[in-house]
């Protein structure tokens, strides 16, 4: 018994290791721990801001259907490039549907992947998100860049970058609501 109270931090430390290494339980813990060091993304301060070049780019939703990036010039955008294999893409998905839910007809959402449509349809489903996601067709306007997932980019009114993110983060917190709040009043 006393060699026991000497080594919990030891048993603690194999247990997680095991958790980590074994394949089924991997996923869900990397998904735990990316909830757990996400914070509210930072705004760029408006000096530094890029905006993008254009909104030349072809997306495709789910339905199968082209969708201009031309049409949302002049709203709130929130561009979401992530996967269903990604667990930081996973960990930030269930604030982005919270956020959604208040912010859905007031702000523009593209959660945008490479995936198949019936891959992608076939996860919101199963975790009951109805975010609107997306296809490209062609390449994302500079300097939106997907190619690490999660990145995601809020644009201004005006096109501007306002906050991009690299990594999971929370979006439904209390900070991030205030930009998009002060973003609408623009």
């Amino acid at each position: 018994m006393k060699l026991l109270k000497n080594q919990w931090s030891n048993i603690i430390f194999i247990v997680i290791i095991l958790a980590l290494i074994i394949p089924s339980t991997r996923k869900p813990i990397q998904i735990f721990v990316n909830k757990l060091i996400s914070f509210a993304p930072s705004v760029t301060d408006e000096e530094e801001r890029e905006t993008i070049a254009s909104y030349n780019w072809a997306l495709e939703d789910v339905n199968g259907k082209r969708v201009d990036f031309n049409q949302f010039k002049g709203e709130v955008i929130v561009v979401n490039f992530w996967a269903t294999w990604c667990p930081p893409c996973l960990a930030e998905m269930p604030s982005f549907q919270e956020l959604h839910e208040v912010y859905g007809n007031k702000v523009r959402f593209l959660f945008v992947s490479n995936e198949e449509h019936e891959t992608v349809d076939n996860f919101m489903k199963r975790k009951r998100f109805d975010l609107p996601s997306f296809k490209m067709l062609s390449q994302a306007p500079a300097p939106m860049d997907g190619r690490t997932l999660p990145t995601t980019y809020v644009l201004n009114k005006k096109g501007q970058i306002v906050v991009e993110k690299v990594g999971s983060a929370d979006w439904n917190s209390d900070k991030f609501r205030k930009t998009l709040d002060g973003l609408l009043a623009e």
